[in-house]
């Protein structure tokens, strides 16, 4: 059974993370948001105080390796009631997320292809490239939630893979030293062929064709990647490399199964830092919150505030048990997606609610609520949309497959 209380260990690496939010990430917040694509150069010390905890055993957040615990392996047997590396990750994005999300998703070594190789690696693939900061390319001009319509082609020869296609909307794209791409290595198999490769940053044929310009997580680069003839080792396709056209691609979709809970943790770290934003606003306004009266008895916007943090506690509660079931090698997928959906949707509503309550100075960039409410609504498209998350849930609820339920 799942402990809400969280271990001392974690406690403490958690109150890390909320220090690196509140003394780097909040002064630098507005700074970066005004000045989009210019590199967070407060980031590097971070990043080398983090490779440090790493590298004395204090924490183990580095690169893909903090996502397994040390006696983890891609199928070894259950473990009990254990909070390891997805736990650890969640708490962390959670907190530095709080300070800021845009920052959060520009640290060195801390990527969502990071989650994509500690899923899927082998024992030797994560000693490779356990410590790289990797992103993740998945979407296409073609399609956007449809994972299983990938274009881009892996085709092997001799002892390289040769790939081509274009990918768009990759977060850290041009900063990352390292990208998870995943591509087909026979189209005419389907969704079955779909594999994810690892593509050094400097590798021949890989090419950044331009940088986005967004509505939010302005600190993030945002980069379209070509690949043209782009050549890398055999080995450095991510886990088995036979095509299972019964199984299709589980294995690659495993990935989500951790990188869901974490991008809920980062839309549960903005709402928290829009409600109490909003309580002080509300506290300084003279609009008492009260848990022992009814809502109903209460002003209307301290009735809006229960509401909204009901809906937080309901998210965070679903992000811990995914990332707790993950790390006790339970099936998590309808969890993964349920927490996403959640947060997703909590992070959005609560944020613009907040700009709304706050009146005019929720709306200037006197205060960060306006960022955050900006921030928060990516947070509910990447990793598979609101909409996506949902059919998810429905079809393992249903017991229907993506065919039946479409």
């Amino acid at each position: 059974m799942i402990n809400l209380e969280l271990p001392k260990k974690l406690r403490a690496s958690a109150n890390q993370a909320h220090q690196v939010a509140a003394q780097i990430f909040r002064p630098i917040s507005r700074k970066y948001d005004l000045a989009e694509h210019e590199y967070p150069v407060e980031l590097d010390t971070m990043a080398a105080m983090v490779d440090g905890l790493s590298d004395s055993g204090t924490q183990k957040i580095s690169g893909a390796s903090g996502g397994r615990s040390d006696d983890e392996a891609p199928s070894t047997a259950v473990l009990l009631n254990a909070n390891g590396g997805n736990m650890s990750a969640l708490l962390n994005a959670l907190e530095t997320s709080w300070g800021d999300v845009g920052l959060m998703l520009s640290i060195p070594y801390q990527g969502l292809g990071n989650a994509a190789i500690a899923a899927v690696a082998t024992d030797e693939q994560l000693e490779r490239f356990g410590k790289v900061w990797a992103s993740m390319a998945i979407t296409e001009p073609s399609f956007g939630s449809d994972s299983a319509a990938v274009t881009t082609t892996a085709v092997l020869d001799g002892d390289e893979w040769v790939l081509n296609g274009e990918k768009i909307f990759v977060t850290a794209g041009e900063r990352s030293t390292h990208i998870v791409v995943w591509a087909s290595v026979d189209r005419s198999l389907g969704r079955a062929a779909i594999k994810s490769f690892v593509v050094p940053r400097d590798a021949p044929g890989l090419s950044v064709a331009r940088l986005e310009h967004k509505l939010g997580i302005k600190a993030s680069d945002t980069a379209v990647l070509l690949l043209q003839d782009c050549r890398i080792p055999k080995d450095n396709i991510l886990g088995n490399p036979e095509v299972n056209v019964e199984k299709g691609f589980a294995g690659v979709m495993q990935t989500f199964d951790n990188t869901r809970p974490m991008v809920a943790a980062m839309a549960i770290g903005v709402t928290r830092a829009a409600l109490e934003e909003l309580r002080t606003i509300l506290t300084d306004a003279g609009i008492e919150i009260s848990y022992d009266t009814p809502a109903n008895s209460q002003h209307a916007a301290a009735a809006e505030f229960l509401r909204m943090e009901a809906d937080y506690e309901s998210a965070y509660l679903l992000a811990l048990r995914a990332a707790w079931m993950a790390d006790n090698k339970k099936p998590n997928s309808l969890e993964a997606s349920m927490s996403k959906a959640k947060a997703g949707r909590t992070g959005t509503d609560v944020t613009l609610k907040s700009v709304e309550l706050a009146g005019a100075i929720g709306y200037s960039q006197r205060l960060l609520l306006e960022k955050w409410g900006r921030d928060s609504k990516i947070l509910d498209i990447f990793e598979g949309t609101q909409q996506i998350q949902q059919l998810i849930v429905a079809r393992r609820v249903l017991n229907k497959t993506s065919a039946e339920l479409k």
